[in-house]
């Protein structure tokens, strides 16, 4: 994809007194829609939708590696714009503009204002989808707290029932963990937790979503998996855990978990149900003898 103009450091909102008075006042209703919303794809939307009347464009993308994000919205074309948008040495993300044909010297010194508009409100959405975060975290594991499972579950469920997709949920527990804690403390035990979850960030499409539901207990939402799929991410997890090199964190420790499926299967069924069959099978793979998958 040609680029037109590349790594460019936004920094700081222009003088608007070497502009017209309708320039800026184009840049301040600007402004003011942007700070209509801190969700950061609401934002990059609003930013896309305002500006199509100073630089027409087909598509966007906007990333930032600090937060693992990208967005995108539109279409992708041939041609296409880049910016490193920096505020107070703060560095906000990359934002890249696309279109069929090429942007002019023009066109890209009157976005390079508009983007002026956009440093503030993204640097503001930045903190509070950061605070988001860090509020639904968990700080021993990095994958996300039991306080986040119930919205984002919630969400997941509507979407299966309105799209006709299967959903799927693993409930995973590790075998034994009281004996790991008694037999070598508490910091192998978190460091066992921190090990799996790991583990599971690695074994898991990016679209799936993992939380750690209790004390030793982790959740994995499975979106668009039916019952054959979740069973066999079940079965591979189960696995890479019982392989895991845990020299580290004390000699012969070897880890094991035990695991219930569940899959979306009636239009009826709700979230609490789904996580209670769910519940049920990983009991079902406990009284068995662990170290093994069951799905209902």
């Amino acid at each position: 994809m040609p680029q037109d103009r590349a790594n460019l450091a936004v920094i700081t909102n222009p003088a608007y007194d070497k502009h017209t008075d309708a320039e800026q006042s184009r840049q301040l209703e600007l402004i003011s829609v942007l700070q209509t919303t801190l969700v950061l794809d609401q934002l990059l939307q609003l930013f896309s939708r305002e500006i199509q009347g100073v630089i027409s464009h087909d598509g966007f993308r906007y990333r930032n590696p600090m937060l693992g994000m990208e967005i995108q919205g539109g279409e992708r074309a041939s041609h296409s714009c880049n910016y490193s948008l920096v505020l107070e040495e703060q560095h906000l993300g990359e934002l890249t503009l696309m279109r069929r044909k090429r942007f002019s010297e023009r066109e890209l010194a009157r976005l390079e204002h508009q983007l002026c508009c956009l440093l503030y409100p993204l640097r503001n959405a930045v903190l509070y989808y950061q605070a988001l975060q860090s509020a639904y975290t968990d700080p021993l594991t990095q994958v996300y707290n039991r306080t986040a499972l119930d919205s984002s579950f919630q969400r997941e469920w509507k979407l299966a029932q309105r799209q006709r997709t299967p959903l799927s949920v693993l409930l995973l527990d590790i075998d034994y963990f009281k004996k790991i804690n008694d037999t070598f403390g508490h910091t192998a035990g978190d460091s066992a937790l921190a090990k799996i979850a790991h583990c599971l960030r690695q074994s898991v499409r990016a679209s799936d979503m993992i939380f750690r539901y209790g004390g030793e207990e982790f959740v994995l939402l499975l979106s668009n998996t039916a019952a054959e799929g979740a069973q066999l991410l079940a079965e591979r997890i189960r696995n890479h855990i019982r392989d895991m090199d845990c020299s580290d964190i004390a000699p012969n420790l070897r880890i094991t978990t035990s695991i219930g499926v569940a899959t979306l299967s009636h239009p009826e069924d709700t979230p609490q149900q789904l996580l209670k069959r769910a519940d049920d099978a990983l009991y079902k793979a406990k009284r068995q003898g662990r170290d093994r998958v069951v799905s209902v």
